[in-house]
């Protein structure tokens, strides 16, 4: 059935993505204590539907901490620390919530879908690419919980940092679609029917950018904001020591102080594709370009700070958010780019 212009809502919809938005942000700043706590592992069951409620008893509590006490993280690290019960109950909370929060996106995106869908209110051609973003954030949450099962393998006590990259890659290519749909929405709500497209500028500088942002991950997910509290050098050079001993490219995505050189330095080359990219906006849209330049200026900043404090916990959360909030403001720029090709 044709959609009529007079059941069609694209501003509503635009709204609608942009508050879905928002909450991914949310989402990956939780994400991020959740990590740099080490509460991903305190929940060692994916249960979807009544993982929703927490333990309500003292033996629940129990019977979870007898749970994560199989694990190599507890065996290890946590246990030979003298965690109890208090100790674990705060773990659990921020791997419960991260898991809530995710549920509550689930919802919050398929409800109005099925809405606005059942009123005819979807512009024609858009229900393949909200459908697309809905099977991403299903699949977001698979990708959780390999990551989770990933370290409760064997005597793991850290979670695969290649399925934490995935994980978190995952939810930021979902945030930049929700965002580059919600502008073509809104642009179709002002008369301009045409889609924007994508221009050879957003791919190679978005090449760059996934760069940095899987490096990012992999320094989460092997703890190598850990291998240097100093900038500009790493233990008083240039290039750290590394074990290299399996080859180069071995050591690129498994050695922490080589993956950390690497994501200290890629973010220049990062930096330099983005200025190019905001100087191209500049004279289209300036709110873009100042967008753009403002985010990786205060993400530079956050991230040398997260070094030389040790990766104290809310500095290093605070630059997982901008790099976020830095993929929001490239779909923006990248739309605008696309826009003026269309």
């Amino acid at each position: 059935m044709m959609t009529s212009p007079a059941t069609i809502r694209p501003k509503a919809l635009a709204t609608w993505l942009l508050i879905v938005a928002a909450m991914v942000v949310l989402m990956v700043s939780v994400g991020g204590i959740t990590r740099l706590t080490e509460s991903g592992l305190s929940i060692t069951q994916w249960k979807p539907i009544t993982g929703a409620i927490p333990p309500l008893s003292q033996a629940d509590w129990q019977a979870e901490f007898e749970l994560y006490k199989q694990t190599g993280e507890y065996l290890n690290v946590t246990g030979p620390a003298g965690m109890d019960l208090a100790a674990f109950k705060f773990i659990f909370f921020w791997e419960w919530f991260h898991r809530l929060l995710g549920r509550l996106i689930g919802l919050a995106f398929a409800v109005p879908l099925a809405w606005f869908w059942a009123k005819q209110a979807i512009p024609q051609g858009y229900k393949p690419r909200l459908l697309a973003l809905l099977a991403l954030g299903g699949l977001q949450g698979v990708f959780g919980w390999f990551m989770v099962r990933s370290g409760l393998a064997g005597t793991m006590t850290d979670v695969s940092h290649f399925w934490l990259s995935i994980h978190l890659l995952t939810a930021l290519v979902t945030l930049a679609g929700l965002v580059w749909t919600a502008l073509d929405l809104r642009e179709l709500a002002r008369g301009n029917a045409k889609a924007a497209r994508w221009t050879a500028t957003a791919s190679w500088v978005g090449a760059i950018l996934f760069v940095q942002l899987l490096l990012g991950a992999w320094v989460a997910g092997l703890n190598a904001g850990l291998a240097s509290d100093t900038w500009p050098l790493m233990q008083g050079r240039v290039v750290p020591e590394f074990d290299g001993s399996r080859g180069l490219f071995y050591a690129m995505a498994h050695d922490p102080f080589l993956v950390h050189f690497l994501h200290r330095w890629w973010a220049w080359v990062a930096v330099a594709a983005l200025v190019v990219m905001a100087r191209k906006l500049k004279p289209i849209d300036r709110r873009a370009s100042v967008a753009i330049h403002s985010a990786f200026g205060t993400q530079i900043v956050l991230g040398i700070a997260t070094v030389m404090t040790g990766v104290a916990l809310w500095i290093a959360v605070s630059h997982q958010v901008v790099g976020a909030l830095l993929v929001a403001s490239f779909a923006w720029g990248a739309h605008v780019l696309g826009r003026r090709t269309a």
